[in-house]
Order: C-alpha cells, then structure tokens, then sequence
C-alpha cells in the first residue's frame, strides 16, 4: 500500500493516533471498500481527525477527493456510534452530517475512543451505551424540531417534517447509503440527490449467518433489508424470517424439521376440507375471488393456472384453521404476493399464517382491529400536520379516518405496483424503526396530497373517490423515507398517540 497524503496536514499537526486500514464502503460487500488511514492529531490546543484513503486505492482521482474526511475538529462532533460487531464507528457531527461509517476490521474502536477521551469530553449516552456524546451538545434533531413547532401555525412555514429530512440529507453518500436511505425518489424529493443501498443479495445473505444456518445478528439483518430491500430470487429465503415462520436463532437443522412437522400439519388440515363434499358459503367467496386476483401477473394469468388453485386451496384451508375468522374478502390480496414469492404451497400457508396472527383482527365484524389504527391514524395527523388535521376537523365524518381503511386494511397492496408493494412490505415487516411505521406511511403520502386536498375542499365522499382513484398512480420512491423521518418527528408524542394494543404491521 502507498502513504495516503497526510502532507496535506500543516506542519504543526501533532498525530495522537493512527490506524491503517481502515475502510469505506460503497456498500455492504467487502469487495467493494475503499481502505486508507484514520488518524486523530494536534492542532495547538485543538483535535481533529482525519481518514485519506491509499493513493493506490480503486478510485479516480476525483472519487478520492470526495471520499476523503479531512481536519474535521472534534468541537463540531456530536456523537460517535460504535458497532463492536463489524467494528465499525459513524461520527455525527453538531450540524446533523453523518461522516461515512468506517470500518475497523483489525480493531482499534477502543483505542480511537480513549484517545478522544484525552483531549475531549466525551460520555456514554443514558440512551445508548454504543453512542459516545462528544462535549455533550444538545441534542440538534431536538433544537430542529422546537423551532419548527413554534412555527406549526404558520402555513406559509415550510412542512416540518421535510426541514428535519433535509437535515438529515446533509449526510454524505456512503452514509446515507448507510443510514438514511430505504428508497430512492423522483426529482420533487431529497432523496433523488442520494443512492440507495443495493439489495440485500446471496453472496451478503450468506455471511449474515453462522456455520450452523443462524443469524448472528437481527437487527442487523432488518436495518439491512429496510434500507436496501432484497434480491427477488433471495426473498424466498429471508421473507419466513420476516414473518416469523422461522425464528432468526434456527438452525439449517431445525428449519428443516419445521419445515417437515409444517408440511405434515398442512396436509392434514387441508384434508378436513377435502373431504367435505358440499360447498360451504366461504368457499363460493374464495371460488369468485381467487380468479381475480393478481391476474394481470403471469403467475397467476391464463386459465387452468395451478397457482390460483394453490391461492383458492390455502385460503381454504386457513378459514378452516381458523375457524372463529374464517375467510374475509382481501385476504386473497394479503395471500397473492406471499405465494408469488414463495411458490411452495405449505410455507406460503404458514407464512400467511403468521402474518394473519397480526392483521386478523383488521378483518373483525366489529372492528377491533381497525378502529383503533385509525384513531392512531388521527392522533399522528393532528401531531404532525396541524394544518390538515384542523381541515379535517370542519368536514363531516373526515375525523373518522374511513378514507383510510383500504389502506391500514390491505396494507397498500393496491395502491402501488405489484413489484412496490413487494418492496414496501418487506421493509414493513423488519419493524424498523417501528412497528407501527404503516401509520406513518399513511400520514406521509396524505401529506403529499394535503395542498390538493385542502385547495379542492374536498369532503369525506370526495377523499373516498380520491384516495380510490390513486391506486397505482402513488409514487413509492422516498414515501417511507419520509415515514421514517415523521417516526422521528414525533418521538415519544408519537408512540402516545398509538393506543395500546394496536394492530402491528405484521409479526
């Protein structure tokens, strides 16, 4: 390796410490990191750090100076979050940037953060002990968001929610590849100046796991696939995890077993409905519904399609596994894309099975399940876009949040492609950054139509029409970004506006 250009530093720069080999990433693969060197020095009585990648490291000359973190003081540090699993550390700074992570594969964590702690003061967060504060600043996501609530009033104020996102896109590229990122957007929104994660593919999925078939870590795992997505060809796989089919902790060996005692199970309740020779009034439902579902999907297109009959045979056999709910229209849409993944009758079964274990209750006569996701729903608009929340208050029946129900109900399976709707359920399913986040989807994308909404005075019949008639013309790109972003936004005012008990997004 060749001497990354630490003559660039001024003569008078004492170095405390230094650590070669320490590396960027363009993403998650090995492959693809840049390495050079971390060091920390003197400046008078003042501390920076630095990281130069090697001369001969695989970037133009160009990509290197927009790689490099030069003399960045450590009076402008918020925080510094470690991973002590991949060894890896993110500097945050007072402005909301977040340096790109860099990665010490040979170790060195502890020794950067005691030298830090030398010169500087720095303190484990009451939080977080993996997040170390740096002189203790307040808090800037906290300082952005009193300011912009002193200004919720004014409609000509910019959308607070946006001004803390636009923080946040202050990150450079590799961090927000990192950190930020779940999906990219179209040339209205932050996120087009920013890549995206790649998806989670084979190659990655397998150095998630141990020897044995075992995630090593979980979380990891669901921030991987909410910011990235996976492989179409990998879901099949990673999708019973998700779901809770498989327990992250299994091993190939035990999921094997499952996957036989499963079988067996299935075979046996698909058997009770078998030999039933009349039809029952559920079975005439499923009979009419499977044949227009997804037909527009070469997987299930054409006549004769042993996939529909699969769809019609599962949800037969889950009304007559669970018989107290039995079958309820649109759970054929909950069941289409899980079997397109999947393609196996029995996991398909149980996966659904899982997932149902959540939104059954969405499917009660007496809405147990849904009414208390729309007060939820009501709660966060009024907490996070006043301004609607007021124009709502003056319509009649808007308050009710029905306008909503197809979506929290089918969890937007018909409002994006089919293709999207794979995507945003996934990242739905990782409960990250909560489990709640589809409430959030909801306030962003009523948030993206609020001028149209309120400049067209629509009323409750008029946003039933409107909100119909999106279907498929919704852009995904950035929504649950800017989900995410409102999950911030509302903290812990957020989680009091979710009832107890409330209907998670799945397992």
């Amino acid at each position: 390796m060749q001497e990354p250009e630490l003559h660039d530093l001024s003569d008078n720069a004492e170095v405390v410490y230094m650590k070669d080999n320490v590396s960027i990433h363009h993403a998650m693969l090995a492959s693809e990191r840049i390495s050079g060197r971390l060091t920390l020095f003197k400046k008078g009585s003042c501390l920076f750090m630095a990281w130069i990648p090697y001369s001969n490291a695989m970037v133009c000359e160009k990509d290197r100076i927009v790689y490099s973190i030069r003399e960045v003081p450590l009076t402008e540090v918020r925080s510094i979050r470690r991973h002590t699993g991949w060894q890896y550390i993110i500097v945050v700074l007072a402005s909301g940037l977040a340096l790109p992570p860099l990665y010490l594969y040979n170790g060195g964590v502890k020794e950067f953060l005691a030298t830090i702690k030398q010169h500087v003061s720095i303190v484990i967060s009451a939080e977080d002990d993996n997040v170390f504060l740096v002189n203790d600043f307040q808090n800037p996501l906290t300082t952005i968001i009193s300011r912009r609530r002193q200004k919720v009033h004014d409609h000509h104020a910019r959308d607070l929610s946006i001004q803390v996102l636009e923080k946040f896109s202050l990150v450079t590229k590799f961090a927000r590849e990192k950190t930020w990122q779940p999906f990219c957007g179209d040339s209205n929104n932050v996120s087009d100046r920013s890549p995206v994660l790649s998806p989670l593919g084979c190659d990655e999925w397998y150095t998630l796991l141990d020897s044995q078939g075992r995630i090593m870590d979980s979380e990891a795992l669901r921030k991987r696939v909410f910011y990235g997505g996976v492989e179409h060809k990998l879901r099949k796989e990673v999708w019973p995890f998700l779901l809770g089919h498989y327990a992250y902790d299994s091993t190939y060996t035990e999921r094997e077993y499952v996957k036989a005692m499963k079988r067996a199970e299935f075979e046996t309740l698909k058997k009770q409905w078998q030999s039933i020779s009349a039809i029952s009034p559920e079975q005439h439902i499923i009979d009419k519904d499977v044949v227009r579902t997804d037909r527009c999907l070469s997987f299930y297109n054409g006549d004769d399609n042993p996939n529909v009959d699969l769809l019609h045979d599962i949800l037969l056999t889950y009304s007559f596994y669970k018989l107290d709910l039995g079958y309820c229209q649109g759970m054929n849409d909950l069941l289409s894309p899980i079997l397109f993944v999947l393609g196996d009758e029995s996991e398909s079964f149980w996966c659904f099975v899982r997932l149902m274990e959540r939104l059954g209750p969405n499917f009660d006569r007496d809405q147990k399940g849904m009414d208390p996701q729309l007060l939820a729903l009501r709660n966060l608009v009024e907490l996070l876009d006043r301004p609607l929340h007021n124009y709502f208050t003056l319509q009649r029946n808007c308050l009710e949040y029905h306008f909503c129900f197809r979506w929290v109900l089918l969890q937007f399976k018909r409002e994006f492609e089919f293709d999207k709707t794979l995507r945003l359920w996934e990242a739905l399913w990782t409960h990250y950054p909560s489990e709640h986040l589809h409430l959030y989807v909801c306030v962003a994308i009523l948030k993206r139509y609020r001028s149209k909404i309120i400049g067209e005075q629509m009323d409750k019949d008029t946003l039933i029409k409107f909100i119909s008639e999106l279907s498929g013309q919704i852009n995904l790109d950035g929504l649950v970004r800017d989900a995410e972003a409102l999950f911030i936004c509302a903290g812990e005012k957020g989680d009091a506006c979710i009832p107890p008990g409330t209907s998670l997004t799945a397992c």
